[in-house]
């Protein structure tokens, strides 16, 4: 491991709770494709299990803040737990649904409470910022190590997942995606000593997070990012089956997140120096050039050389968005900021996915490659126009307040307990 790597593990207990994280996060990847290669095995019925996956992604992208807002006034332990097993009875009762024939509204109300999934990633994200908080150079590799992570999970959880429902039974993949999700929860939970301090009435200065301004851009810029990559899924698939080998589409698939893994691994090396916000918004540029070439695209294999260059500029950008978001909000909400941009790409993807797929019916899949290019002209277009906004972090003086705030809070309950 790369030196600035292993000095972000030399804090104890750093490796037990990213280990933990990793396997927390593995359902972000696996559960949605998990159900549609679930339900159209069972029913054979796309439109369905298209449907299924978009409610759960709503879902998601509805409850995940509100849970992050609780886990930052209560801490991780007493309210991820308590979500996660919502989570799984919900899981349960679509994998028992799906398999009894049970009418189409059950699969719906259990996909939806299936949403009801903690943000693993904030999770892990907030104990490397409480941890090396005073180390913005520990704070930017651990970032970057976290971005590694997430791509990880998207190149072998699709696979797992696929893989699975189809070669055992269909409901292994959802079903080990339930697996994954109770294991990494509450192993993550159990690890005390690392879990940052909740902030039980600091939080509440301000409303909720989604009140900054420089939160605003990143989360409006994050949902044009995000249909960028739902309709490069689902025009990649069309394209690999237009050319006669649907399975291939899995492989480019790993290839797009294999350039941004690369790339996360290689940032995090680097020092860098300057405003974070000047690198976001050349981030966000390059995501919008990188889908031109695909325009191009008349080749499985050029795809692949295409969409590796594409996935170059992501895990940066992610890395630089986190730090961003740490900037803009006050320390007693982060969780819940680090969420609010996930639920922006949650809905983007929701946004891209369906646009995709209307373009690839109507004119097929190379011209629906278009898709991706207009979404990232439009989260170049936000950046730019938002750009200001970040140059103005708040976090430095509303989180001192907060703290400050919260430690008298603290003082005087200890003083009337000691009364």
């Amino acid at each position: 491991m790369p030196s600035p790597y292993r000095a972000i593990f030399a804090a104890p207990g750093t490796r037990a709770f990213s280990m933990a994280g990793f396997l927390g996060r593995m359902p972000l990847s696996m559960m949605g494709i998990g159900i549609v290669t679930m339900v159209s095995q069972l029913t054979g019925r796309y439109g369905l299990a298209g449907a299924l996956s978009a409610t759960l992604a709503m879902s998601a992208a509805v409850m995940g803040p509100q849970i992050s807002r609780l886990v930052d006034r209560h801490g991780q332990r007493r309210v991820m737990r308590p979500a996660t097993l919502i989570a799984l009875a919900s899981v349960t009762g679509l994998l028992l649904c799906a398999t009894t024939g049970a009418p189409d509204w059950t699969l719906f109300v259990f996909t939806a409470g299936g949403g009801c999934v903690p943000s693993v990633g904030s999770m892990t994200r907030a104990r490397w910022a409480s941890i090396h908080r005073s180390s913005p150079r520990d704070l930017h590799t651990a970032y970057s190590w976290e971005s590694i992570v997430d791509e990880v999970c998207f190149i072998f959880g699709p696979i797992i997942s696929i893989g699975l429902s189809t070669a055992w039974f269909p409901e292994a993949g959802p079903l080990l995606a339930g697996v994954f999700l109770a294991v990494g929860v509450f192993w993550l939970t159990a690890q005390r000593s690392t879990e940052p301090v909740p902030h039980p009435r600091g939080q509440h200065t301000g409303g909720s997070a989604l009140r900054s301004p420089g939160l605003q851009v990143l989360v409006a810029t994050f949902v044009a990012t995000g249909a960028i990559f739902g309709a490069v899924d689902v025009v990649t698939v069309a394209f690999a089956e237009e050319r006669g080998s649907k399975a291939s589409a899995s492989l480019v698939l790993a290839v797009y997140a294999l350039g941004s893994c690369l790339a996360g691994v290689v940032f995090g090396l680097l020092h860098l120096k300057g405003e974070p916000s000047r690198r976001w918004l050349l981030g966000v540029c390059a995501m919008a050039v990188s889908m031109i070439p695909l325009q191009l695209a008349g080749s499985l294999p050029f795809l692949a050389v295409a969409l590796f260059v594409a996935g170059l500029a992501i895990a940066p950008t992610m890395v630089t968005t986190m730090a961003l978001v740490e900037a803009h909000v006050p320390r007693s909400k982060l969780t819940e900021g680090m969420t609010w941009t996930s639920t922006g790409l949650a809905v983007g993807v929701a946004l891209g996915s369906s646009a995709a797929g209307t373009v690839v019916d109507a004119s097929g899949a190379r011209a629906a490659y278009v898709v991706p290019a207009v979404a990232g002209a439009l989260a170049a277009a936000v950046a730019f126009l938002g750009y200001r906004r970040l140059r103005r972090p708040v976090t430095e003086r509303e989180g001192q307040r907060a703290d400050e705030h919260h430690q008298h809070d603290e003082q005087d309950e200890q003083d009337e307990h000691v009364a």
